[in-house]
């Protein structure tokens, strides 16, 4: 039975989510603030859609990995744990990034083999080249199931993918914008800061993992602590 408010839950924690992964600094977003100011809005908003496209599908596959995996509750606390320090690591390597890069050495590669030559493909191809995608949204997966944000059920987590593709698009299509309307006057600093901002979000969302954690712990110890 279609359950409505679980639904919109698992909308919310996908946009919430795909919004938050698309603002780091990346391959991506360098590249829409470097052919934005050079190409306009269009081409700009053509890179974001390539590289959201792609990030559906790296989200997809992801999902797809995790129907039995949470039958034990003790693979599901080990899980809970994981997707604890991967928030943690990122949020701290964002947040104490100094530089902005432009690029990877799987990124360059992809594109050597591939020679995109359309807005949309380069967008799509910097995200294809960049395996921590996928290990970022199996993590995903599995903190939004653990914590019941996303059920264990094809429709759940097609809404919660389209969340995630809403919400990445939503933050390139703004950003498109403002680098479009501001030619030459947004920096790599300015999105260095962006990209900062977004590591304190997963910074505070790794604390919160980690309080609902130790208290999921407490309650699994027979007798508690």
């Amino acid at each position: 039975m279609i359950n409505p408010v679980e639904l919109s839950i698992a909308a919310a924690a996908g946009f919430v989510t795909g919004l938050i992964a698309s603002i780091p600094v990346g391959p991506v977003n360098v590249t829409i603030l470097n052919e934005g100011a050079r190409r306009g809005f269009r081409w700009a908003i053509l890179i974001g859609a390539g590289a959201v496209v792609m990030e559906v599908i790296y989200c997809g596959l992801a999902f797809a990995g995790f129907s039995e995996l949470f039958q034990s509750n003790s693979v599901r606390l080990g899980m809970e744990l994981v997707s604890f320090l991967l928030m943690l690591f990122l949020g701290l390597r964002y947040m104490l990034a100094k530089s902005v890069a432009a690029t990877s050495r799987s990124v360059t590669e992809f594109e050597q083999r591939l020679h995109p030559h359309t807005a949309f493909m380069t967008g799509f191809v910097r995200v294809l080249g960049n395996p921590a995608v996928l290990l970022f949204w199996i993590t995903v997966s599995a903190t939004l199931m653990s914590h019941e944000w996303m059920d264990d059920n094809w429709l759940s987590k097609t809404v919660c993918a389209l969340g995630a593709g809403v919400g990445g698009f939503s933050w390139f299509a703004i950003f498109s914008f403002l680098v479009s309307r501001k030619r030459g006057h947004l920096s790599a600093n300015t999105l260095l800061r962006m990209s900062q901002g977004s590591g304190a979000c997963l910074f505070i969302a790794a604390l919160f993992l980690v309080g609902k954690l130790a208290r999921e712990w407490a309650l699994a110890k027979p007798g508690g602590w």
